[in-house]
């Protein structure tokens, strides 16, 4: 199954805030780097890439000196309005280095509720794709606040990226936290914690192997990974959870090589 992995053509990945923010608060510049690297690399090849990239709080936290995260959501929304306008800035130049074109998309919980904004968003992507331009996709925080402390439909960008995958009808998600796949356990307190290498389908007694969210510059835990792979599994699609320290994990994920946690529907499992 793992080296069907290689032929994906269209290719979403999410990379979390703690790939990108260091512990202290500060950006992690060299994993950005890579990242760029990486991403240009595939589309040097032919493979259709979107970024769902977090970390606009984190990245306005580092900007504005703050060392904790705002509790208002009108706080919030200006922090993350900073963070994101240095986000883009910081991805552009980057790219460009390797001279890739990316392009900044917002969004808001509407393509899910609503028809035409789902297309609209669709012809959006199908057209910066078509361009060889790789989108760099976030949730809109100034106008919304599902994905802060208000969570309600939308959730975080776990589940922005499987939405977006379902709506572009993405061959696989590689999702790149800060840690190497689903466990039975944490692993930071268990040490007898596994590692699952495949996943076929989120039952109750997985969800409950999942902890709380995550760190402050960050809203995702592993239980809106979970729920990200639900949704995925659900479209008969595939998702890879790994480690994002080196984004160049990436090429080995791609090559087959049995890394993270592949979620997987067992009825592909059966047929390769």
């Amino acid at each position: 199954m793992r080296q069907s992995l290689e032929q994906a053509q269209r290719i979403v990945i999410k990379i979390g805030t703690s790939s990108l923010i260091y512990p202290n608060g500060n950006i992690n510049l060299a994993g950005i780097d890579q990242l760029a690297f990486v991403l240009t690399d595939l589309a040097n090849r032919g493979k259709e890439v979107l970024l769902v990239s977090s970390g606009a709080i984190g990245v306005g936290m580092n900007k504005l000196g703050l060392k904790t995260r705002p509790v208002s959501i009108p706080e919030q929304q200006a922090v993350a309005a900073v963070g994101q306008a240095e986000l883009m800035n910081i991805y552009n130049h980057r790219f460009l280095t390797y001279s890739q074109i990316t392009a900044q998309v917002l969004l808001t919980r509407d393509i899910v509720e609503f028809p035409e904004s789902r297309r609209n968003v669709t012809n959006t992507l199908n057209q910066l794709l078509a361009k060889k331009i790789i989108p760099i996709i976030n949730e809109n925080d100034t106008v919304s606040v599902e994905e802060m402390d208000h969570q309600t439909k939308f959730g975080d960008n776990d589940q922005l990226s499987a939405i977006v995958a379902q709506i572009i009808q993405a061959d696989l998600l590689i999702m790149l936290s800060d840690i190497d796949g689903f466990y039975s356990g944490n692993p930071a307190v268990d040490q007898q914690a596994i590692l699952y290498h495949t996943v076929h389908e989120i039952t109750p007694e997985i969800m409950e192997q999942a902890g709380d969210k995550g760190s402050q510059f960050g809203t995702g835990g592993m239980i809106s990974k979970l729920a990200a792979a639900k949704r995925i599994l659900a479209q008969n699609s595939l998702m890879v959870l790994a480690n994002g320290e080196k984004p160049q994990v990436i090429f080995d994920i791609l090559a087959g090589e049995e890394i993270g946690t592949l979620f997987c529907p067992k009825e592909k499992l059966e047929r390769s």
